[in-house]
């Protein structure tokens, strides 16, 4: 019992898996991998993984009932990614199949990519940047500078947390808004959400992505910021009504924002935003650096060897509901 099947489209295995983390997988199993450049259909996935024993998940694979249903012999669902929302984890559980998460691995990289985004919003390098590639002479324009500004983070997680000190260190003034946080950094201050939006110069979003969070940052949010503020969204696109930011960037009430996540697929952000002047994009690449990828896809493969060799893996969800588990030769005090 070691067959593995990896769901990630071929295009994005090195991306998102890495050859260390194939390597690693192969010692110990038996691994087929999607052939498509693309995400599999619930059909296409099922047959590619009828006789898988565990799924190792791209982060964008749903898993739904149906999928579970169809495989009767999968023992796990294993996540290469913090993300579990596309997983029914009640039918998993129903059914018997382990789900597991990877940890967090993402986090210096995503707060380095907050800090450039300031940077590049504060100074204006993009613009210079690209007025100089299409062969214009930019007239230059005052900056602002990092230290003296307020930096105000809206959730103290385990990005926000290692953010702080780094904003600090830049000689900002650190503001957080998070009702179920107790901070104990001297350096940050814990206000209420009004009063951060009223008094930041950057205003970046790191809460979690949960129904009462949908559109956290509203029409009401960005009327309530301080005018010519920046907006930063390093968090999920779904925290943002993306019709409220760019009306608020029309009106010139905000002076720029600067997205690596939105409500386009896979978390990109959307078309019409990223194409406004105002507005720095990318395509949800803040976690994407060696480290962050290998954290989670070698945590992945050694939640994987755990399950071969008869342990419960780190990152477990479900645990007390897999007993599809039992068919694995496991010792007696792991059952």
């Amino acid at each position: 019992m070691n067959k593995v099947f990896v769901s990630h489209p071929r295009h994005m295995l090195d991306h998102y898996f890495g050859t260390r983390a194939a390597a690693a997988l192969a010692k110990f199993a038996d691994v087929t991998y999607n052939p498509e450049d693309r995400e599999l259909t619930l059909t296409e996935l099922a047959d590619a993984a009828r006789e898988a024993d565990v799924i190792i998940a791209y982060r964008q694979t749903p898993a739904p009932r149906a999928l579970f249903e169809a495989l009767p012999k999968l023992a796990a669902f294993v996540r290469c990614a913090v993300d579990i929302r596309t997983v029914d984890v009640d039918a998993a559980s129903e059914l018997g199949v382990l789900v597991t998460q990877a940890s967090a691995g993402f986090i210096p990289a995503v707060s380095e990519w907050v800090i450039g985004a300031m940077l590049d919003l504060a100074r204006g390098t993009t613009a210079y940047a690209e007025a100089y590639h299409g062969h214009e002479s930019p007239a230059p324009k005052m900056g602002r500078e990092l230290r003296g500004s307020t930096f105000g983070v809206i959730g103290y997680g385990q990005i926000s947390r290692y953010l702080c000190p780094l904003a600090s260190a830049f000689g900002m003034r650190v503001i957080v808004s998070d009702p179920y946080a107790t901070i104990d950094d001297t350096r940050v201050q814990q206000v209420g959400l009004d009063d951060l939006l009223a008094e930041s110069d950057f205003v970046v979003c790191l809460a979690p992505a949960t129904p009462p969070t949908a559109n956290l940052m509203n029409a009401q949010a960005f009327a309530a910021m301080k005018a010519g503020a920046y907006f930063i969204n390093a968090a999920r696109g779904e925290l943002v009504d993306d019709a409220a930011l760019l009306a608020a960037l029309e009106r010139g009430h905000l002076a720029g924002c600067a997205l690596d996540v939105g409500r386009a697929a896979d978390q990109m952000p959307s078309p019409e935003l990223a194409a406004h002047p105002r507005v720095i994009a990318t395509p949800h690449i803040g976690g994407l650096t060696p480290g962050a990828i290998e954290h989670q896809s070698m945590e992945t493969v050694a939640q994987t060897e755990a399950l071969f060799q008869g342990r419960m893996p780190a990152g477990a969800v479900n645990a007390a509901h897999a007993y599809r588990l039992s068919g694995f030769a496991m010792p007696t005090d792991a059952r």
